[in-house]
């Protein structure tokens, strides 16, 4: 309830879909050019006019169809934490094949800080008896079952290694040496701190079939672990795993560690093979195997979204000419030192008026006169002005760079 009214709470999901509603809108509508007698409407006053008669029906659907969603992602909870090693399997897979998406979120942070296993979630559980733990002789499986879902730590520490290994002697060998740069800190950084994007995003890049066969070894990986008796708070790298696991419940749980150990140097020559296997087999370009043409790197969940997205901003526009225009006419990106716009007029602030280029120049790009006052000028453009300043802007981004 929020000030008496019955709300629905769809969480980081909603905000997921209204954001993409919105882009959406925002990349169909924001350069639609309206009537002259509405133009003061276009951009992104026009994008937010039609938002909201958008989301009166989304809101109705959501009314009816959250309530359906949140009983199966509620359902898959019960399923996996009432279905031992498969629920972990199950768990542990999802948790990273969702990974490109996002929506691995939804997979353990319920289980990690809610109530899916545990009254407010694995972790305070996990800290709050760590000390009983410690002190038992008990089977941490025993004592703690919830821990078989936080152990996809394990995921960013044993993987990487096997992985490297793989890339590094499918590179061709005049490319070693730089493979092996580029590998070195970054299954360091895998393996301390739990970040595994460099990784994962480079499956994706030149190979998808390796994040899905990746995403099934964690989860195997994890569901062999927890079989055997392995249990925790193992949700990140080594120095977090060490300091809530290793070293506070040595003593009296070593064996479970040392089983751990085992499992994860098994599935360290696991990956090494079957990846090594797949990569020749099926000639994937990873590190080392690019075209001789091609950068030598490993990539990021940035590269991962402008190849999907296929670079859309190929091509120009009249806004984006225009832009070019009035970039040039100012004295070029280097000259530039703020811009703003009004209803009508870009707004420029330059270093040095001396460069600004005569009226003429900034007629050509279709521009109704300038104003200047010193080092501020004032373009006026018209009603498009939004779409003129935005394609400026990228037009300095990629100066700058």
């Amino acid at each position: 309830m929020i000030a008496g009214i019955k709300t629905l709470d769809t969480s980081v999901l909603g905000a997921i879909v209204l954001s993409a509603i919105v882009v959406w809108l925002h990349n169909r509508y924001f350069n639609v050019k309206l009537p002259e007698w509405l133009g003061v409407f276009q951009g992104s006053t026009f994008v937010v006019m039609l938002g909201f008669f958008v989301m009166l029906p989304v809101s109705l659907l959501a009314c009816w169809l959250w309530p359906m969603v949140q009983h199966g992602i509620s359902s898959l909870q019960v399923f996996m934490a009432s279905s031992g090693v498969i629920g972990v399997f199950i768990y542990s897979f999802l948790e990273r094949v969702l990974i490109p998406t996002g929506l691995h979120h939804f997979i353990y942070l319920p289980f990690m800080y809610g109530p899916a296993v545990t009254p407010d979630g694995i972790i305070k559980a996990w800290l709050t008896n760590m000390q009983s733990f410690a002190e038992s002789t008990k089977p941490l499986k025993e004592l703690f079952p919830a821990g078989g879902f936080a152990l996809f730590g394990n995921d960013k520490i044993w993987p990487p290694i096997g992985i490297a290994a793989a890339f590094y002697v499918t590179a061709k060998p005049e490319k070693r040496k730089k493979v092996l740069a580029l590998l070195i800190p970054a299954v360091l950084t895998a393996i301390m701190a739990g970040i595994t994007e460099p990784f994962e995003f480079t499956f994706l890049f030149a190979a998808p079939v390796l994040f899905i066969v990746h995403a099934l070894l964690c989860g195997i990986m994890d569901a062999a672990m927890y079989f055997f008796g392995v249990v925790g708070s193992m949700d990140s790298g080594l120095i977090d795993m060490a300091t809530k696991n290793w070293i506070p419940l040595f003593a009296n749980h070593w064996t479970t560690y040392v089983t751990q150990w085992i499992i994860g140097l098994i599935f360290i020559v696991i990956y090494f093979f079957l990846f090594r296997f797949l990569i020749v087999k099926f000639n994937f370009a990873t590190p080392g195997r690019e075209a001789d043409d091609e950068e030598t790197q490993l990539y990021t969940k940035a590269d991962y979204k402008n190849k999907k997205a296929g670079d859309k901003a190929a091509g120009t526009n009249r806004y984006m000419e225009s832009a070019a225009v009035y970039l040039d006419a100012l004295g070029g990106f280097d000259n530039i030192q703020d811009v703003t716009n009004c209803a009508t007029r870009l707004r420029v602030t330059v270093k040095d008026e001396a460069l600004v280029q005569p009226d003429a120049a900034f007629k050509a790009g279709g521009a109704h006169g300038v104003v200047r006052h010193g080092k501020a000028f004032q373009v006026i453009v018209g009603l498009s002005v939004p779409q003129v300043r935005e394609e400026f802007e990228k037009l300095m981004k990629k100066g700058i760079q």
